[in-house]
């Protein structure tokens, strides 16, 4: 059985691109692969300027007890939290001393994040790839499931990685990305030509997972369509009209030309409360098993223990072998 490795930041609240873009397909391919995912709050403190330690705690919870509601199974894949495990910061610096500094300056959304930033840009947000090139090397995964904005990051762990076992020896098994369907790639509600993003999206254009019905009803009411009233999918003339049809599809297993032909002629307001309606339909299973769940927050501690642990004994080998690899002294 092949293994998959993911991980998700817990920089704010799961919303809609969170669950169509990632945890659905996380969710099926427990019925056919070796699953290890990771809530990675390492990754969510490389901006010192948004980090404030009790939000930190908080999402990270949040986020794990998200994974959780959604299907995420305990039995049959493994939830660890990044920082529960000092592999990860190990392994992160013996690549360190195998990857470049001008590969790591290049890296687009390095170039993005600091952009304007000056001197007061984190070594941290600088290094982000190499943690995150540990963060899946130490698994020894197959497949990454990634959005195509993370193609490169996936390219640079196997580049580490490669360079890494040329020097010394073969340690490290070279993963490669597997992209989501691309009707799972949720847009901004009132900027659709954007991603749906925890930081980047206005209240209005984001529906976020644990949403009242009522709000996920009034959000898609006013999302941003446009003014002649033809429901047709094109990305580039209709980019709110697609957005909503892309999401209806995701949600109920539809495809896209059929539900065009049923809302041909409907009007804008009938077809968005339908998508709304949708919506709330796929949410209110997994906002219910999620207030279970918040209602018992030492069993979601325990599963993340018991994950870090079943994680750790693959991790702590890996690492083992690399240290000895690149000649450390290792403990009796």
């Amino acid at each position: 059985m092949r293994r998959v490795f993911s991980g998700m930041q817990p920089s704010g609240e799961p919303h809609l691109g969170n669950l169509l873009g990632a945890w659905v397909s996380w969710v099926s391919l427990q019925d056919d692969a070796e699953c290890i995912f990771c809530v990675v709050d390492l990754h969510a403190i490389t901006s010192p300027a948004e980090h404030d330690p009790a939000t930190l705690r908080s999402r990270t919870l949040q986020l794990a007890t998200g994974m959780l509601a959604v299907g995420i199974d305990p039995s049959r894949s493994t939830l660890f939290v990044q920082s529960h495990l000092h592999e990860h910061a190990e392994c992160t610096w013996l690549f360190n001393c195998v990857a470049g500094f001008g590969e790591l300056r290049k890296m687009p959304q390095f170039r993005e994040k600091s952009e304007g930033r000056g001197e007061s840009v984190s070594a941290g947000l600088f290094d982000y790839p190499v943690l995150q090139a540990a963060d899946i090397l130490l698994y020894h995964a197959d497949e990454v499931p990634v959005g195509e904005d993370q193609r490169h990051h996936i390219e640079l762990a196997r580049d580490i990685g490669q360079r890494f076992n040329h020097r010394f020896g073969e340690v490290f098994t070279l993963p490669k990305a597997v992209h989501p369907p691309a009707g799972a790639r949720v847009m901004d509600l009132q900027d659709p030509t954007v991603k749906m993003s925890k930081s980047a999206s206005s209240e209005k254009g984001i529906v976020r997972v644990l949403d009242d019905p009522d709000r996920v009803v009034k959000k898609f009411r006013s999302a941003v369509t446009d003014s002649d009233a033809v429901i047709r999918h094109d990305r580039e003339a209709k980019p709110g009209v697609s957005n909503l049809l892309e999401i209806l599809a995701a949600v109920t297993g539809r495809g896209v030309d059929d539900l065009v032909d049923e809302y041909a002629g409907q009007g804008y307001g009938t077809f968005k409360a339908a998508v709304a309606e949708a919506v709330v339909e796929r949410l209110t299973p997994i906002r219910r098993r999620y207030d279970e769940l918040a209602d018992d927050p030492g069993e979601v501690t325990r599963i993340l223990a018991d994950g870090a642990q079943r994680a750790r004994a693959i991790a702590a080998p890996t690492l083992r072998e690399a240290k000895e690899a690149v000649g450390l002294l290792l403990p009796a």
